[in-house]
């Protein structure tokens, strides 16, 4: 699906579906210098499901187009723009990493438009290595070869190949896409504020050996957000819809059909 967003184009996909007003939108938000191609083990499936599915590129990632949002804020703004745009008139938002603090920004914002949110492989806080923004602002490759090292519980717990590596292909990729991304994580301030807000049915979805989001800091993020459930996926790391998606997606939908 294509369409324009203040004359800019943005893309998402939707299982070849479009959105059908009779069944619940499922959002799937992806994280830092990523596109919607992360979630193609999932999207299926929930379309198989009876659900709307969007898995939408953010701008100046995958197909949509630029340039990136230099901030969480911003970008949980042009989300309520784009939800607008498509006559949303309630979601369901499935972020990962960065896609959750921009959900949990969304919430201060737009609680009334959200039906129910997961966290995958999130906190309300993502401080990132400085080393690492520094490489990735350089457009240096070891950002990326980093990014695989941090971001999987061993190089064979994946399937398909690594999204990682198929979607960073260049080093305009790294400097101009996946460096403001990780600069927008880092200042991001409002998520303990936003987490202890939250009043919606929430599922939080952790990897037990998950290198970026440590399970303690995992756990302490559920803590704050009222009335919670979080489910643990062993030996997994922070890839989670990629390494286990298929234990990832039933608790998913168990969670959305209670």
């Amino acid at each position: 699906m294509i369409f324009k967003i203040e004359n800019k184009s943005v893309y998402a996909s939707d299982a070849g579906q479009g959105i059908n007003n009779s069944k619940d939108t499922i959002v799937f938000l992806h994280g830092s210098g990523l596109s919607h191609i992360v979630w193609s083990l999932i999207e299926q499936f929930f379309s198989n499901k009876n659900f709307n599915v969007l898995s939408i590129d953010l701008p100046g990632h995958g197909n949509s187009e630029g340039p990136c949002l230099d901030s969480i804020e911003k970008i949980a703004d042009w989300l309520e723009k784009v939800f607008s745009e498509l006559k949303l008139d309630k979601v369901i938002i499935v972020g990962h990493s960065q896609g959750c603090l921009e959900a949990l920004e969304y919430s201060i914002k737009y609680k009334s438009r959200l039906k129910k949110i997961v966290f995958v492989g999130g906190s309300y806080s993502m401080p990132v290595n400085k080393d690492l923004i520094d490489l990735a602002s350089n457009g240096d490759s070891d950002a990326v070869k980093l990014m695989m090292k941090w971001g999987y519980e061993g190089s064979k717990k994946f399937i398909g190949g690594n999204p990682i590596k198929r979607i960073i292909q260049s080093s305009r990729d790294i400097s101009k896409i996946l460096a403001i991304d990780l600069i927008a994580c880092n200042n991001y301030s409002n998520g303990l504020y936003a987490a202890k807000a939250i009043d919606c049915p929430t599922l939080l979805i952790l990897g037990e050996l998950d290198k970026m989001i440590n399970l303690e800091i995992g756990k302490k993020f559920a803590n704050l957000v009222k009335n919670s459930t979080t489910h643990i996926i062993e030996g997994c790391g922070h890839m989670i819809m990629i390494e286990n998606a298929f234990e990832m997606r039933e608790k998913v939908l168990e969670f959305l059909i209670k």
